[in-house]
Protein backbone atom coordinates (compact mmCIF):
# COMPACT_ATOMS: atom_id res chain seq x y z
CA UNK A 1 0.00 0.00 0.00
CA UNK A 2 1.52 3.27 -0.93
CA UNK A 3 2.79 5.88 1.97
CA UNK A 4 1.47 9.17 2.49
CA UNK A 5 3.32 12.40 3.40
CA UNK A 6 2.81 11.70 6.96
CA UNK A 7 4.07 7.82 6.78
CA UNK A 8 6.93 7.88 3.69
CA UNK A 9 9.83 6.21 5.17
CA UNK A 10 11.64 8.69 3.44
CA UNK A 11 11.34 11.60 0.23
CA UNK A 12 13.59 11.06 -2.64
CA UNK A 13 13.67 14.36 -4.54
CA UNK A 14 14.87 13.82 -8.61
CA UNK A 15 15.52 17.88 -9.74
CA UNK A 16 15.08 17.78 -13.23
CA UNK A 17 15.64 13.86 -14.07
CA UNK A 18 16.35 13.07 -17.68
CA UNK A 19 16.28 9.28 -18.44
CA UNK A 20 12.82 8.02 -17.95
CA UNK A 21 14.58 4.33 -16.89
CA UNK A 22 15.85 5.44 -14.29
CA UNK A 23 12.80 7.01 -13.11
CA UNK A 24 10.80 3.93 -13.82
CA UNK A 25 13.35 2.17 -11.33
CA UNK A 26 12.87 4.89 -9.02
CA UNK A 27 9.38 4.21 -9.04
CA UNK A 28 9.95 0.16 -8.22
CA UNK A 29 12.26 1.39 -5.25
CA UNK A 30 9.09 4.00 -3.76
CA UNK A 31 6.93 0.58 -4.27
CA UNK A 32 9.21 -1.80 -2.63
CA UNK A 33 10.85 0.51 0.58
CA UNK A 34 7.81 2.91 1.48
CA UNK A 35 9.50 6.04 0.41
CA UNK A 36 7.94 8.48 -1.55
CA UNK A 37 8.92 9.77 -5.14
CA UNK A 38 8.97 13.36 -6.26
CA UNK A 39 10.49 14.86 -9.25
CA UNK A 40 11.34 18.21 -10.02
CA UNK A 41 10.64 19.56 -13.60
CA UNK A 42 11.49 19.86 -16.44
CA UNK A 43 11.32 16.41 -16.88
CA UNK A 44 13.73 15.03 -20.04
CA UNK A 45 11.06 12.33 -20.82
CA UNK A 46 7.19 12.67 -21.22
CA UNK A 47 5.49 10.22 -18.10
CA UNK A 48 4.20 7.89 -20.46
CA UNK A 49 7.18 7.04 -22.45
CA UNK A 50 7.32 3.04 -22.45
CA UNK A 51 10.89 3.42 -20.90
CA UNK A 52 9.52 4.75 -18.08
CA UNK A 53 6.42 2.51 -17.87
CA UNK A 54 8.53 -0.72 -18.53
CA UNK A 55 11.27 -0.15 -15.96
CA UNK A 56 8.45 0.67 -13.03
CA UNK A 57 6.86 -2.74 -14.28
CA UNK A 58 3.40 -3.15 -12.43
CA UNK A 59 5.01 -0.83 -9.28
CA UNK A 60 3.35 2.30 -10.40
CA UNK A 61 -0.21 1.48 -8.33
CA UNK A 62 1.98 0.19 -5.62
CA UNK A 63 4.31 3.78 -4.98
CA UNK A 64 3.45 7.41 -4.52
CA UNK A 65 4.78 10.03 -7.01
CA UNK A 66 4.51 13.85 -6.99
CA UNK A 67 5.62 16.24 -9.82
CA UNK A 68 6.58 19.81 -8.80
CA UNK A 69 7.28 23.03 -11.29
CA UNK A 70 10.16 23.65 -8.98
CA UNK A 71 12.68 22.71 -6.16
CA UNK A 72 10.63 25.26 -4.06
CA UNK A 73 7.83 23.68 -5.01
CA UNK A 74 8.45 20.46 -4.06
CA UNK A 75 10.49 21.10 -0.56
CA UNK A 76 7.23 23.43 0.08
CA UNK A 77 5.24 20.34 0.32
CA UNK A 78 7.55 18.69 2.95
CA UNK A 79 8.08 21.92 5.27
CA UNK A 80 9.47 20.42 8.59
CA UNK A 81 11.36 18.00 6.60
CA UNK A 82 15.36 17.94 6.44
CA UNK A 83 16.82 18.22 2.83
CA UNK A 84 20.09 15.84 2.24
CA UNK A 85 21.77 16.90 -1.74
CA UNK A 86 23.72 14.24 -2.96
CA UNK A 87 27.51 14.88 -4.83
CA UNK A 88 30.40 13.62 -5.42
CA UNK A 89 31.83 16.91 -4.44
CA UNK A 90 30.58 16.96 -0.74
CA UNK A 91 32.52 15.51 2.42
CA UNK A 92 30.53 14.42 4.48
CA UNK A 93 29.43 10.07 4.26
CA UNK A 94 25.52 9.76 3.81
CA UNK A 95 26.55 6.65 6.32
CA UNK A 96 27.59 9.67 8.54
CA UNK A 97 23.79 10.80 9.45
CA UNK A 98 21.32 9.39 11.82
CA UNK A 99 17.89 9.92 9.59
CA UNK A 100 14.36 10.21 10.94
CA UNK A 101 11.49 9.41 9.25
CA UNK A 102 10.16 11.70 6.07
CA UNK A 103 14.06 13.54 5.78
CA UNK A 104 14.57 14.45 1.68
CA UNK A 105 17.09 12.85 -0.12
CA UNK A 106 17.61 15.45 -3.15
CA UNK A 107 19.83 13.79 -6.39
CA UNK A 108 20.46 15.59 -9.51
CA UNK A 109 20.41 14.62 -12.96
CA UNK A 110 22.85 12.27 -14.87
CA UNK A 111 25.31 13.41 -16.09
CA UNK A 112 25.82 16.67 -13.98
CA UNK A 113 24.06 16.22 -10.85
CA UNK A 114 22.55 18.96 -8.86
CA UNK A 115 23.38 22.64 -9.87
CA UNK A 116 24.91 25.26 -8.02
CA UNK A 117 21.94 26.75 -6.83
CA UNK A 118 20.14 23.22 -5.80
CA UNK A 119 22.84 23.09 -3.51
CA UNK A 120 22.72 26.13 -2.18
CA UNK A 121 19.16 25.86 -1.75
CA UNK A 122 18.80 27.30 1.97
CA UNK A 123 16.62 24.35 2.98
CA UNK A 124 19.41 21.86 2.09
CA UNK A 125 20.83 20.81 5.54
CA UNK A 126 23.81 18.98 4.57
CA UNK A 127 25.22 17.87 1.21
CA UNK A 128 25.96 13.74 1.06
CA UNK A 129 28.51 11.69 -0.79
CA UNK A 130 28.49 8.24 -1.49
CA UNK A 131 32.12 6.40 -1.63
CA UNK A 132 33.49 5.59 -4.37
CA UNK A 133 37.10 4.32 -5.59
CA UNK A 134 39.04 7.29 -7.19
CA UNK A 135 38.93 8.63 -10.59
CA UNK A 136 34.77 7.53 -10.86
CA UNK A 137 32.71 10.08 -12.35
CA UNK A 138 29.50 9.04 -10.32
CA UNK A 139 27.09 5.77 -10.09
CA UNK A 140 23.46 5.54 -11.74
CA UNK A 141 21.51 7.74 -10.31
CA UNK A 142 18.84 5.42 -9.08
CA UNK A 143 21.68 2.96 -8.08
CA UNK A 144 22.34 5.58 -5.53
CA UNK A 145 19.49 6.69 -4.69
CA UNK A 146 19.25 2.76 -3.88
CA UNK A 147 21.94 2.85 -1.68
CA UNK A 148 20.73 5.82 0.33
CA UNK A 149 16.91 5.01 0.64
CA UNK A 150 18.19 1.59 2.48
CA UNK A 151 20.58 3.19 3.93
CA UNK A 152 17.88 4.82 5.50
CA UNK A 153 15.22 2.28 6.33
CA UNK A 154 17.72 0.17 7.62
CA UNK A 155 18.57 2.84 10.42
CA UNK A 156 14.82 3.01 11.20
CA UNK A 157 14.91 -1.06 12.15
CA UNK A 158 13.17 -1.57 8.62
CA UNK A 159 9.80 -0.98 9.82
CA UNK A 160 7.18 -2.97 7.87
CA UNK A 161 9.71 -4.86 5.83
CA UNK A 162 9.75 -8.34 5.98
Amino acid sequence: MPHDDATALTHVVYFEPRIPGNTGSAIRLAAVTGARLHLVEPLGFDLSEAKLRRAGLDYHDLAVMDVHPTLDAALDALPDARVFAFTTRATTRFTDVGYRPGDVLLFGPEPTGLPPEALAHPRVTDELRIPMLPGRRSLNLTNAASIAVYEVWRQLGFPEGV
